[in-house]
């Protein structure tokens, strides 16, 4: 199993307005086999917390970090670690080391995205180890896999990397609370954003090349443009919703042709995948019609999987409402109330798996609220 770990998105407030711009759904089976690029933000967010709260300042971030943990991973690294993986904590354990390390044929070391995954693996453990721990671990991870000069160059950007982590939530803390007010009257201040990244690109250049800051930050910094975008067009007031939809293609359709336009584009059919199920859905459409739209949309192999899932919502619904009569049969039959919810257990382990079992409380709500609204 593989996890893929990144640390903090730089528009942490972003994440909540494109969320009400695309209205998106995340379905498991769409998800991109790549997805290095945007992976686990939300557990990297665990990684400000720690540093922000560590004993140096945010706001006062300097080079005695690097020297300061180096110092005291050496120690923990000559006593625990060879290669780093020993011992490793909960959240690690069975999981493969996320990232890589790449080294041109002059063994020097060639910065990649996925050498901030690697870090961004090991810093996720933040929290049940020490920061210094951490460190020892990645040293000796880096060291026992890379040759040098491409170690040292790596520890180096991992020493600015820690730094560069320290010193963000300062920023992220500020531009957040002035972005409270602006959400609150339902917009997103694109002002204080753009200010806001500025103030990251400044930080970023204290502390990396360019080269490693086009390797640990293109990906996200071409995500980002494309959010600022899209709420920039939706709070524009002057257009329609039919100007607001083709100024969001136009501007899709300029993006470089890669893997961020792709995903975006898969989640744009996404998007419209679940409007156009639901509306034929409701005007009593056919397996073979569900099937036929959404092969043009996403596929034929995910129209496949999605008509399996079908049947298998459909299976659980008739299952429920069987276990819904026999249910309300026993609780009016049966004046002993424990006598009742005794066969009612027993209905549930007959008609459901253990997983499955766990969905009926919510499975019963949901229902509920469809009925309250039909009747509404």
């Amino acid at each position: 199993m593989s996890n893929n770990r990144r640390s903090p998105s730089l528009l942490t407030v972003i994440v909540i307005a494109v969320i009400i711009v695309l209205v998106v759904a995340i379905i498991w089976w769409f998800k991109p086999k790549n997805n290095s690029n945007i992976s686990s933000e939300t557990d990297s967010t665990v990684l400000n917390s720690q540093f922000s709260t560590s004993a140096v300042g945010e706001a006062n971030v300097n080079n005695d970090v690097g020297t300061l943990s180096k110092q005291n991973a050496s120690k923990q690294n000559a006593s625990q670690f060879k290669t780093g993986l020993e011992n490793l904590p909960r959240s690690l354990q069975g999981t493969d080391v996320d990232g890589e390390i790449i080294i041109d044929e002059n063994k020097q070391l060639v910065v990649t995205e996925g050498l901030r995954r690697l870090f961004d693996y090991f810093l996720s453990a933040l929290g049940e180890e020490d920061e210094a721990v951490i460190y020892a671990r990645v040293e000796s991870y880096i060291r026992s896999h890379t040759p040098e000069p491409a170690a040292s160059q790596a520890m180096t950007i991992f020493d600015q990397y820690i730094a560069y982590l320290k010193a963000i939530p300062a920023i992220e803390s500020h531009y957040g609370n002035l972005q409270l007010q602006a959400t609150k009257d339902g917009e997103l201040d694109l002002n204080a954003v753009a200010q806001q990244r500025q103030d990251v690109a400044k930080l970023r250049q204290q502390h990396f090349a360019k080269a490693t800051i086009k390797a640990f930050f293109g990906a996200e910094d071409e995500y980002d443009d494309y959010s600022i975008a899209m709420v920039k067009i939706n709070q524009d007031k002057q257009l329609s919703a039919a100007q607001k939809e083709a100024a969001k293609q136009d501007y899709i359709s300029r993006m470089p042709d890669n893997t961020i336009k792709a995903n975006i584009a898969q989640q744009a059919n996404l998007d419209e995948l679940i409007v156009r199920t639901e509306q034929l859905q409701a005007q009593g459409a056919t397996a073979e019609e569900l099937y036929n739209m959404r092969r043009e949309l996403v596929g034929a192999p995910a129209a496949a999987r999605l008509a399996q899932v079908d049947q298998q919502d459909a299976d659980f619904d008739q299952r429920f409402k069987q276990y819904q009569t026999q249910k309300r049969q026993l609780l009016r039959q049966n004046a002993d109330r424990a006598q009742a919810q005794t066969q009612i257990k027993q209905i549930e382990q007959q008609l459901f798996n253990e997983s499955e079992r766990k969905r009926l409380a919510g499975y019963a709500a949901l229902q509920q609220q469809k009925a309250k609204m039909l009747n509404e």
